[in-house]
């Protein structure tokens, strides 16, 4: 069996719902649950798994998903593989589902670890962030100082007030390293202050501060905090539009539509000079294992998903305090 020519495939999906310990709330928003999709190929008595956040962000549900990738089991059973996967199916959770199922695939069927078959670096544990979620000022600092021994947090902002939430936390939590993540929540007409106030709080990153394709302001404002692109930036196709606009991007499998792809986004972000983050979506560890390649030579790392469920799946990674380990072979790769 060549990778060219892949021998025939099963594929089999379903949809997954994992209760978050208390709940997440960003600007968009808040939920109780994780809704996954998981995808599963099996060829020879081997089974590869993938899992993916469907993102109601970009139009897609959990139900649309996983119709989207059970549409591909005849493809699979006609023999279609990885590379073809890539133009087979656009970039987004289905696809991360499916290609991050191939890889593990691939691992299982030559005995080999993934990282190794990719020729890419063996993963090490590394620090993630841990989220704050969005509330009142008084909400976050109470939630902070119950995290303010992780060396990291990444704080949900992106609504009135966030000069105060800053402030808050910072004062909360004295020591940690702070990464500040909007969510689209500012604009053009806030956005110096708050830069401002989150310069003056310390803050080692800003994420996604303006709307996704309204964020032309930043070319024009002075930026005393490297700025992360998140909802700006999707695949390998949308990093030249980042340019004079950001520092950083995060690449994450859900948009970018698998490790494959993402792994090429982190290469060509290099050729730029883009500093890179690796995020998730809340989600099991199945999700967040594929990440862990992308997390090797990240500036930032933010896979804590499994963090914020009240548990995650078997065998999942293990985090102790902040720091995550990479997968062992009977979760992923």
């Amino acid at each position: 069996m060549s990778a060219a020519s892949p021998a025939p495939a099963t594929l089999a999906a379903r949809i997954e719902t994992w209760p978050i310990a208390g709940s997440f709330t960003i600007s968009r928003g808040a939920k109780t649950e994780a809704v996954v999709v998981v995808a599963e190929i099996s060829r020879g008595g081997h089974t590869g798994r993938g899992e993916c956040v469907p993102y109601a962000r970009y139009g897609e549900t959990p139900e649309a998903t996983l119709a989207t990738i059970r549409a591909m089991a005849g493809p699979f059973a006609a023999g279609l593989g990885r590379a073809a996967l890539q133009t087979a199916m656009p970039h987004g959770a289905a696809r991360n589902a499916v290609d991050c199922a191939l890889l593990d695939l691939e691992a299982k069927e030559s005995g080999r670890r993934i990282w190794d078959l990719l020729q890419r670096p063996a993963p090490a544990p590394c620090t993630t962030a841990y989220t704050i979620s969005l509330g009142t000022p008084e909400a976050m600092a109470a939630a902070t100082a119950k995290a303010a021994h992780r060396p990291l947090l990444k704080i949900k902002l992106g609504s009135d007030d966030d000069m105060a939430r800053i402030a808050a936390v910072r004062s909360a939590a004295p020591q940690s390293d702070l990464i500040v993540d909007a969510n689209e929540g500012w604009t053009a007409d806030n956005l110096e202050a708050n830069l401002a106030a989150c310069h003056r709080a310390g803050v080692t990153l800003i994420e996604q501060p303006l709307p996704a394709g309204n964020d032309e302001a930043l070319l024009h404002v002075q930026r005393p905090i490297p700025v992360c692109a998140d909802e700006s930036v999707h695949d390998l196709a949308s990093l030249p539009a980042l340019a004079g606009r950001y520092d950083a991007l995060n690449i994450k499998l859900d948009k970018a539509g698998g490790l494959t792809e993402a792994l090429k986004m982190a290469d060509a972000a290099r050729d730029m000079g883009l500093d890179i983050m690796v995020g998730c979506m809340v989600a099991t560890s199945l999700a967040m294992a594929p990440a862990m390649l992308i997390a090797q030579g990240a500036r930032f790392v933010d896979l804590d998903g499994p963090l914020l469920l009240a548990g995650d799946r078997d065998g999942g990674l293990r985090y102790d305090g902040s720091t995550v380990y990479p997968p062992e072979t009977g979760l992923w790769g």
